[in-house]
């Protein structure tokens, strides 16, 4: 069903996508838009490592959410800053594709926590997190994204 990098050579181990995927903060969203259309949207992602799956917060209205609504299937695509090696211009870049079902977390409890895991990736402090979820917490939406096929491939740009 899904298909197979074709230059299988840059193909990224299993243990350097869920590296790409937990050491990253943002990557964009795809999802089936308005007529058919297709929209992909940046968005702040953790990776769990505990159960495999990709969460996301959000407001409660809009496109992306209309769109999830609609039609489970999304898929994610995630890539690092890249590295040169010395005296070269070409990036070197890791990417990772995601491809599974998108659903709400329907307990909101379990939303707030994750709320807290995903704003560890951008700061430690307590304080702040605390007083953003108190502020932003009742209308939060948060999704997962359960994986059905990970695929990644290293590319330099020459």
């Amino acid at each position: 069903m899904f298909r197979e990098i074709v230059r299988s050579k840059q193909t990224l181990s299993r243990e350097e996508c869920l590296e790409v995927l937990e050491q990253e903060t943002r990557g964009t969203l795809a999802v089936l838009g308005d007529d058919g259309y297709p929209y992909a949207v940046p968005i702040n992602h953790w990776y769990c490592p505990e159960d495999g799956h990709l969460y996301f917060h959000s407001g409660p209205t809009g496109h992306k959410i209309d769109a999830i609504r609609r039609c489970d299937k999304a898929s994610f695509c995630v890539y690092d800053a890249g590295r040169r090696e010395e005296g070269h211009w070409a990036l070197h870049v890791r990417s990772v594709i995601v491809f599974g079902r998108i659903r709400m977390v329907e307990d909101h409890r379990r939303a707030l926590e994750i709320c807290r895991r995903l704003s560890y990736k951008f700061t430690n402090d307590e304080d702040y997190i605390r007083q953003e979820i108190h502020r932003s917490g009742a209308g939060v939406l948060v999704f997962e994204l359960i994986p059905e096929h990970v695929t990644g491939k290293r590319v330099t740009e020459s």
